[in-house]
């Protein structure tokens, strides 16, 4: 899965341990999850964290809902649900790969 390089502009402060947002391992980077967003950082600021195309995650074991278990996070107008170094969308009849 391959990302944009879209800068977020003005980004208040760093992320990083006990900044307050969720941190999702993704690669070989943490996604920090917060206001509808994923940032990542890249040298001096922080980029968004998208994939750039649609990408189906594999086959799911279970449904994803409200007491699945997993934690939930608000990704635009959408929830994604995060395990396994993750952040799961549903979409149609399948989950992709957030």
């Amino acid at each position: 899965m391959t990302q944009s390089h879209t800068s977020h502009a003005e980004h208040a402060h760093a992320h990083g341990d006990g900044c307050g947002h969720v941190a999702v391992g993704h690669g070989s980077h943490a996604d920090f999850l917060h206001d509808g967003h994923a940032h990542v950082a890249h040298g001096d600021h922080y980029d968004e964290c998208q994939p750039d195309a649609h990408t189906p995650a594999g086959v799911h074991s279970h449904k994803h809902g409200s007491d699945c278990g997993h934690p939930t996070v608000q990704h635009e107008a959408h929830v994604d649900y995060v395990h396994d170094q993750h952040r799961h969308a549903s979409h149609a009849d399948h989950y992709d790969e957030h």
